[in-house]
C-alpha cells in the first residue's frame, strides 16, 4: 500500500461562496479544509477516517471569487489511530497575481473499522520540514491535554461547589421553616 503523505486540490472559488462582502465566506473554507484533511487522513491510513478536532484556524487573507485556490493537507503525526494533518489554504488571480496564503489550521483525524477506532501507519517525518511539523503537533497536543486536565478538574469543582449550596440552601430552608413553624410532621 501507498501512503499518501499529503494532498492538494485545486479549484476556481466560485459565486455560491461568496458572502455579503463579495469574497469566499469562512464557512466555504472550512468545508475545503475538512474534504482536504479527510482526502489525507484516508490516503494515508487507506480507512474512513472521522474528525476530531480542528484547531488554531487563522483567516488571513480574503479569497475572492474566481481566485484559483489550493487546499494543502500534509501528515504531521501519527498515534495509534489518530492523524494530525496540517492544512494550507492559498489563492491567487489565475491572471497571474502572486500566490498568497489565505487559511492556515491543523485537524485530527481518527481512523475507523466497523465503528471503532483502527490502527494506522506510522508516520515518520522525511524532510526538515516534516520534522518542524511533527514537533509542531506534540506541542499542540501536549496543550490539548493541559487543557482538558484543567477542564476536568473545574468541572469537578464546579460539581462538588453546586453539591455544597445545595446542601446549605437545604439547612438553610429547613432553618426558615423552624423559625416559621412550618415543619408540621417533618419537623
Amino acid at each position: 500500500m501507498s501512503l499518501q503523505r499529503e494532498i492538494t486540490l485545486r479549484f476556481l472559488a466560485e459565486p455560491g461562496d461568496v458572502n455579503f462582502s463579495g469574497k469566499v465566506h469562512g464557512g466555504a473554507v472550512m468545508r475545503w479544509i475538512d474534504l482536504a484533511g479527510f482526502a489525507c487522513a484516508m490516503g494515508w491510513s487507506g480507512m474512513y477516517c472521522v474528525t476530531v478536532y480542528v484547531g488554531g484556524i487563522a483567516f488571513e487573507n480574503p479569497i475572492a471569487i474566481g481566485d484559483l485556490v489550493e487546499v494543502r493537507a500534509r501528515m504531521m503525526l501519527t498515534g495509534s489511530s489518530s492523524m494530525h494533518v496540517g492544512i494550507e489554504v492559498c489563492a491567487r488571480d489565475p491572471r497571474g497575481e502572486a500566490i498568497r496564503r489565505t487559511t492556515h489550521c491543523m485537524m485530527v483525524f481518527v481512523a475507523m473499522a466497523d465503528g471503532k477506532p483502527a490502527p494506522v501507519p506510522a508516520f515518520e517525518p522525511v524532510t526538515d520540514e516534516e520534522r518542524e511539523l511533527q514537533d509542531y503537533a506534540r506541542r499542540i497536543g501536549a496543550l490539548r491535554a493541559r487543557r482538558r486536565q484543567r477542564e476536568v478538574a473545574l468541572t469537578r469543582l464546579h460539581i462538588e461547589v453546586l453539591d455544597r449550596a445545595e446542601c446549605i440552601g437545604r439547612a438553610l430552608g429547613q432553618r426558615e421553616l423552624v423559625l416559621r413553624g412550618d415543619l408540621g410532621e417533618h419537623g
